[in-house]
């Protein structure tokens, strides 16, 4: 298709790709406000359980639902509720030190995927479609998807600037805001179903493998470049987003798959970013 017709005329021509464009945009926006805070309070670990753990709720889901109408929203509903189960469970976990953090995320981990598995198996259907949930159909969105997509795009925006100081001290210094009076219990576990919800929006995109990289990459790219917080959060924000078209668009132009090719190009950023800051000392 690249080589037919240019990606500007495919997206005035085809709906897919303006689904592809915009779900490209909102998550990678989304995503990349939230990795300054899973860098700083260094939680790539427990978004990488999180996003392996939505395994479970998708099959879960595809399991229950297989024969209804209407079955996208209803397994996206359901993923939804399992990944916000385990970031609770997660949080309860490891912050009462019940466990170690790691040792919890493994356990669910592990446990979800299991659960995962034996769903599907239990499925009387062909599970063909599980593949594009694992690694990402970004072509795939529809205007549905589209509309689930920005609903919890927006609500995790706006919780992030209704707590944008109190989050900020919390991923900076927790025992400092504990001492301060800040509800750091509450803070924790409002951040770790903030990253669940930006699981669920991003899987359709770069799928359950990669969107542990949408929430790690851009943030880290931000931190190397050693800047101050609110700039952290803009050049998280202009590489995420950036990646996303830019990935979209090669991969239209050399016809391979567009979720690894996003990842791959914030990868780079980040290795521009690395390069940049040696240069600079």
């Amino acid at each position: 298709m690249g080589a037919d017709i240019s990606f500007v005329e495919s997206l005035r021509t085809f709906e897919f790709m303006r689904h592809a464009f915009l779900a490209g945009l909102i998550v990678g926006f989304t995503c990349s406000v939230l990795s300054v805070y899973v860098v700083l309070k260094r939680l790539a670990f427990i978004g990488q359980g999180i996003s392996h753990s939505a395994f479970g709720g998708l099959a879960l889901g595809l399991f229950l639902f297989e024969e209804s109408a209407a079955a996208d929203v209803k397994v996206d509903a359901v993923t939804l509720v399992f990944c916000l189960v385990v970031a609770v469970l997660i949080g309860w976990a490891s912050r009462g030190r019940r466990i170690s953090a790691d040792s919890a995320i493994g356990i669910f981990f592990a446990v979800s995927m299991a659960m995962g598995v034996i769903f599907i198996a239990l499925r009387k259907r062909y599970t063909g479609e599980v593949f594009s949930y694992l690694f990402g159909n970004i072509l795939g969105v529809s205007s549905g998807d589209i509309i689930v997509i920005s609903v919890l795009a927006v609500l995790v925006l706006v919780v992030v600037i209704a707590f944008f100081k109190e989050i900020f001290f919390f991923c900076f210094d927790e025992r400092l805001a504990t001492v301060s009076g800040l509800p750091t219990t509450f803070l924790h576990y409002l951040l770790l179903i903030l990253i669940a919800l930006a699981i669920v929006i991003s899987i359709k995109v770069v799928g359950i493998i990669l969107v542990s990289a949408f929430l790690v990459i851009p943030g880290a790219t931000a931190k190397v470049l050693q800047v101050n917080y609110k700039k952290m959060l803009v050049i998280s924000a202009v590489v995420g987003t950036a990646s996303s078209l830019i990935g979209l668009y090669a991969s239209y132009r050399l016809e391979i798959p567009s979720g690894a090719t996003i990842v791959l190009v914030q990868f780079l950023a980040l290795m521009l970013a690395m390069v940049f800051r040696k240069v600079r000392a």
